[in-house]
C-alpha cells in the first residue's frame, strides 16, 4: 500500500531522510557545543540549513558544514551534492 504520492508507505523522500539525519545525528552534536542547525530547504540536490546559537558566529562553522554535516548527509544519501548555510 502506498501513500498519496504513489510511493510505498515505508519509502522516505530525500527531504524526509535529510530531516531525520539532521534531527537524530547532527543536531545533538551541535547542541552539546551550544549551537544548533535548522533545515531550511532542499534546492535540487543541495541542502539549505541555518546555523544557530554558537554555530552562527563560529569561525569554524564552514568547516563544520563541509567536514561534518555534508559528509554525514552524503554518506547516507548519495543524491545530495552539497550543503549551504543561509541567513
Amino acid at each position: 500500500m502506498g501513500d498519496a504520492s504513489g510511493r510505498p508507505a515505508k519509502e522516505k523522500t530525500v527531504e524526509e531522510q535529510v530531516r531525520q539525519i539532521l534531527e537524530e545525528k547532527i543536531r545533538p552534536l551541535l547542541q552539546r557545543d551550544g549551537g544548533d542547525i535548522e533545515f531550511v530547504g532542499l534546492d535540487d540536490k543541495t541542502v539549505q540549513v541555518r546555523l544557530r546559537g554558537a554555530c552562527a558566529g563560529c569561525p569554524a562553522s564552514q568547516m563544520t558544514l563541509q567536514m561534518g554535516v555534508e559528509r554525514l548527509l552524503r554518506e547516507a544519501i548519495p543524491e545530495i551534492e552539497g550543503v549551504v548555510a543561509v541567513p
